[in-house]
């Protein structure tokens, strides 16, 4: 039997202004198509004070408008004060699930119900297994594997299996701040200059090709995933939720696209012209689930 198709928006992974970030969920709830929205700050905890403020009245939103809210954790923590802001977030009886980025979270977070991050590197039945018996109900795989590994831990999975689907991947985490080395400023110094990036900074190669992109201490794929054509042979081999990672773009309208052609309501081949208008800056790919380089564009079936 077949399960209807889930969307979830995967948590803001760039330093946007506080009233960008309140005014994007506010328009989530009211407006996108979405079932899931994960909230919570993944990437540098210097940006938290910001933000933290906010968040009551956006999961309140979310959740008035039916949506079910997740929060989710820092994907590398390193600092005491980290750890505690971790333990807090893992131990509140707050009603929602919790996102685990990094793998001591998912240690606090044993014995009770919550979501396994795409930040862990989750890629055999082995890895899986062990997170589902820590109480893990919901896995979101990491953006690397192709359909049949896929496809391999979707049958194995006791819980809900999730994947990566659209928007730039984030592929790794330093304790190192790129972005404010970029300027000559050190990490504690930044002057928070990743938020003059809100879909990250490119990174060319020596030859002058774009090849990543850096969002403060995270490294992120230069290209925007897109499974668009995938989808129904995804859904075919047992996946039925799929994560959009918010980018600085109209994510109602990128939302509502996914939806058609999970419904049927859209061919992909539409739906992906009308992406690439949405997303004019954007190069696209989907070389992974292919078992292929992750920046190409592959056309054929899966």
């Amino acid at each position: 039997m077949t399960h209807p198709a889930k969307l979830t928006l995967g948590p803001v992974l760039f330093n946007w202004r506080p009233e960008a970030f309140r005014d994007f969920y506010f328009r989530i709830a009211d407006e996108s198509c979405v079932d899931t929205v994960c909230v919570g700050e993944v990437v540098c905890s210097k940006r938290t004070p910001f933000l933290a403020p906010l968040l009551p009245e956006v999961i309140e939103r979310l959740t008035s408008a039916g949506k079910e809210v997740v929060l989710s954790s820092l994907a590398l923590i390193m600092t005491e004060r980290e750890a505690n802001e971790a333990r807090q977030l893992a131990t509140a009886e707050s009603g929602f699930l919790v996102e685990a980025n990094d793998i001591s979270v998912a240690s606090m977070l044993a014995g009770r119900p919550f979501v396994a991050g795409p930040l862990l590197n989750i890629y055999n039945e082995g890895t899986l297994a062990c997170l589902e018996q820590l109480g893990a109900v919901r896995t979101c795989l990491p953006a690397e594997l192709p359909a049949d590994i896929l496809a391999t831990l979707a049958g194995a999975a006791k819980g809900e299996i999730e994947i990566q689907a659209f928007g730039r991947l984030p592929l790794a985490i330093s304790a190192r701040c790129y972005h404010a080395r970029s300027r000559n400023l050190a990490k504690d110094g930044c002057q928070y200059v990743c938020a003059d990036d809100p879909d990250g900074m490119a990174v060319d190669t020596l030859d002058d090709e774009p090849f990543l992109a850096v969002n403060g201490t995270q490294t992120m794929s230069y290209h925007y995933l897109d499974l668009l054509h995938d989808l129904p042979a995804l859904r075919a081999r047992g996946i039925n939720r799929f994560r959009l990672w918010p980018q600085d773009v109209d994510m109602v309208a990128v939302a509502a696209l996914y939806r058609a052609v999970l419904d049927g309501a859209v061919e992909p081949a539409d739906a992906a012209d009308r992406l690439a208008a949405l997303c004019p800056r954007a190069e696209f790919s989907n070389g992974y689930v292919h078992g292929r380089e992750g920046h190409l564009f592959v056309e054929a079936d899966l």
